[in-house]
């Protein structure tokens, strides 16, 4: 039987992980100052999706590691590195628009959030790093104790949505954003460079080690 406290670790994890910034959090940010609560969590609704996917991946990584190796896990985190790089060196670089006014409309917010979700690159390596530091001093974990830690991490999922529901929807929230929203953007761009960072490490450590 799962012990209580890897239930309450992986709750941890997934709401240390939704709460994380990334791409999909200023994804939040954008639409919940344009279209207010309604359209974020509409967002998030889709986005939860995405994040139960990346979190099973991650959890199948920490307790499958030993049974199919670590390759397709060092595979998957080096792909998911290049490409929060590229996303983040965009966001750095990004620059206002001429004639740009305005936030765009998200008229799908549910189905943007979907495939955000399935598609968030920093999603996977996030993951991977809270499910590992939370779960760490678990022991004996297999393939039965991913169920129940993936319902737990999803209620940690749930429970961090609807803070950063309320959070994103505040009045002094979207009228910060709407002022400062390219600073935000192009620091939110040297984080994603740092998770791309520390993703690329982890999985170029893991194919050099395998391969050794």
């Amino acid at each position: 039987m799962i012990a209580g406290s890897a239930l309450v670790g992986a709750a941890m994890a997934g709401m240390a992980y939704t709460l994380t910034p990334g791409p999909g959090f200023l994804a939040l940010l954008g639409i919940g100052a344009a279209q207010g609560r309604g359209a974020g969590a509409k967002f998030l609704a889709g986005h939860f999706a995405g994040d139960l996917v990346w979190a099973a991946l991650a959890l199948a990584a920490i307790v499958g590691v030993r049974q199919i190796g670590s390759l397709v896990f060092d595979l998957l985190g080096v792909f998911c590195g290049l490409y929060l790089g590229r996303l983040g060196l965009r966001a750095a670089l990004s620059k206002r628009r001429d004639g740009a006014s305005g936030l765009p409309v998200v008229e799908k917010p549910l189905l943007r959030g979907i495939t955000f979700g399935l598609t968030n690159p920093k999603a996977y390596p996030v993951a991977l790093a809270t499910f590992t530091a939370l779960l760490a001093g678990q022991q004996g974990l297999d393939w039965l104790a991913v169920p129940p830690l993936l319902t737990a991490a999803a209620a940690g999922f749930i429970l961090a949505d609807a803070i950063l529901v309320s959070f994103g929807g505040a009045g002094a929230v979207r009228r910060f954003y709407l002022r400062h929203d390219l600073a935000i953007t192009r620091a939110s761009g040297v984080l994603f460079l740092g998770f791309a960072a520390v993703a690329l490490h982890a999985g170029v450590s893991g194919l050099l080690a395998t391969s050794g």
